[in-house]
């Protein structure tokens, strides 16, 4: 096990900048997620982490070494690719224990090792199969035990559940954070699915074209987003964020409505961000705003309601009780919740 450190780490393609000068520290034994859209770099940066991208300029460490120079096989790494990448002439016994071939372990030591990571996989039925006669949750594991038996100093991987049914992702993940409680190997992990990254992540690197827009744990970077980015790409729904602006302690919402907020400090136009959850329905009017609905659905204990603001163009998704009679046309009163209101510069989107 190792830490891993990046300082200050860019790439470039033909002058063109697609990393923008990440720092981060992950330490031994954490899991970090690395989660974005697609295009947003993730990849590009795990693959320099890992010796098969170039970097521009910048360190990479890994444990005590700078790795900068390195090809793969000596930064003591293991990487699971999306595809599986596994040899299919060759059994599940032998797909782990190749690489360990190569590096001229003893036959005892390599079935030790394979015993292991197998038994952890509960891939033991599976040994003396191939690979087409696996499911595809099966083979995610016999690649993941091939990268286990090598003992490395990192973990890293690339989107490895993207191939995956929703059922069995949902398993794998179970799985996957199972194994580095077990094993406490420090792991990169790179996903778009911001499921997979709230529940597996010790700490989340969003990334966004290129740039790190939050390094923090998934509940800071639910409930404490520093962009507007972050705060409508984590979440699900996402946050409802719309322009309003703040004066004598009282919020103006669009549509002409406005709310008073108890010890509002921020002031001036804002961009105001608002989780559907945190949305509080009143039964009658007073310090509300008006919601009129547009379509409700039904999620069996929970229910979404998607609107607008009354008088405005501006949607508006909130969360509503699974057993809701609410419908389309009907108008809701909703208060503002002082202590769960997000404020984001209209410049740059930084919060405020």
């Amino acid at each position: 096990m190792a830490r891993i450190q990046l300082q200050d780490v860019r790439k470039s393609y033909a002058g063109q900048q697609v990393i923008h000068g990440i720092t981060t520290d992950i330490a031994d034994g954490e899991f970090v997620v690395i989660v974005g859209p697609s295009g947003c770099g993730k990849s590009t940066l795990l693959r320099m982490v890992a010796g098969l991208e170039d970097i521009t300029s910048g360190t990479i460490s890994i444990g005590d070494r700078v790795v900068n120079g390195l090809e793969p096989r000596a930064r003591d790494i293991a990487m699971v690719f999306q595809n599986y990448a596994l040899y299919p002439h060759m059994t599940v016994r032998e797909n782990m224990a190749y690489g360990l071939k190569i590096a001229r372990m003893s036959k005892a030591d390599i079935d030790a090792a394979v015993a292991k990571a197998a038994a952890m996989l509960e891939l033991e039925p599976y040994l003396d199969r191939k690979p087409r006669a696996l499911s595809g949750g099966q083979r995610q594991r016999v690649a993941m035990g091939r990268a286990l038996v090598r003992e490395p100093a990192a973990f890293l991987l690339d989107e490895p559940l993207s191939n995956l049914d929703a059922k069995l992702r949902v398993q794998m993940r179970l799985q996957i954070r199972d194994l580095h409680q077990r094993t406490g190997q420090t792991t990169l992990y790179v996903t778009h699915d911001q499921v997979e990254a709230m529940t597996l992540a010790d700490r989340l690197i969003v990334m966004e074209k290129g740039v790190a827009q939050q390094i923090a744990t998934p509940h800071e970077v639910y409930t404490t987003p520093a962009t507007e980015f972050v705060a409508g790409f984590i979440g699900s729904p996402a946050m409802n964020i719309f322009d309003a602006r703040c004066e004598d302690g009282a919020v103006l919402l669009p549509g002409g409505h406005r709310v008073t907020v108890a010890d509002q400090a921020v002031s001036g136009d804002v961009r105001l961000g608002l989780r559907p959850e945190d949305i509080e329905i009143q039964p009658e009017a007073g310090n509300t705003f008006p919601i009129v609905l547009r379509s409700v659905e039904w999620l069996g204990a929970d229910a979404f309601g998607y609107g607008v603001i009354e008088n405005s163009d501006t949607q508006v998704t909130l969360r509503l009780a699974g057993n809701t009679h609410a419908a389309r046309g009907d108008r809701l009163h909703v208060a503002l919740p002082g202590d769960r209101l997000h404020f984001f510069s209209p410049q740059d989107g930084r919060r405020i």
